[in-house]
């Protein structure tokens, strides 16, 4: 692992941890054994190590392994979960990612439009079978990665669960959803 990547890794755990305040670049370099100095030669300021960050979060969702022949409304929903679940464990990191950036830069502006083409691409590849009914794949795609975020965040800010609030956890909502897209695509007969 290059030092780049080792504090970037640090950051994430940092991150994990004790939220973005406690991401300082010496904190960072107290954690990988450099001098408190070492970090900047990597990194300008903290708003650049948090965007890093991001970028290899986003990357992680855009180069996640795709299944080899499965069904591609089974994939779309295994990506929805895969990325609600996430979100409930590494709320943090999900808020960065996805909430407002502080940094725009030519990488995490990379990472972001594959790891929303990965979905979008996801959504096509359902429509094309028919197990998605036709519609623009880009604004499907940002109805599902909606839901999702929306269900982690509830989830998160402890308004739903099982047991409580909505009856539902995020990836309950996540089934749901598809449940009724499924039925959606079918023909009926009460047309």
């Amino acid at each position: 692992m290059s030092t780049r990547d080792a504090i970037v890794a640090a950051a994430g755990d940092l991150l994990d941890e004790a939220g973005p305040e406690a991401v300082t670049l010496r904190a960072v370099a107290q954690r990988v054994g450099l001098s408190h100095n070492a970090p900047y030669k990597h990194f300008a300021d903290k708003e650049a190590l948090l965007a890093a960050v991001a970028t290899v979060e986003l990357r992680r969702r855009a180069d996640a392994p795709r299944p080899a022949g499965g069904e591609p409304l089974a994939t779309l929903k295994r990506m929805v979960r895969d990325n609600v679940r996430w979100a409930v464990r590494h709320p943090a990191r999900f808020k960065l990612t996805y909430g407002s950036w502080t940094r725009h830069d030519n990488d995490l502006g990379e990472a972001a439009h594959a790891a929303r083409m990965r979905f979008v691409e996801a959504v096509a590849a359902a429509q094309a079978v028919g197990a998605l009914a036709p519609g623009d794949p880009e604004r499907v795609s940002a109805m599902l990665l909606a839901l999702g975020h929306g269900a982690a965040d509830l989830a998160l800010g402890g308004h739903l669960s099982r047991e409580g609030k909505g009856h539902a956890d995020p990836e309950d909502l996540v089934d749901d959803l598809f449940d009724l897209f499924e039925r959606s695509a079918r023909p009926s007969d009460h047309r």
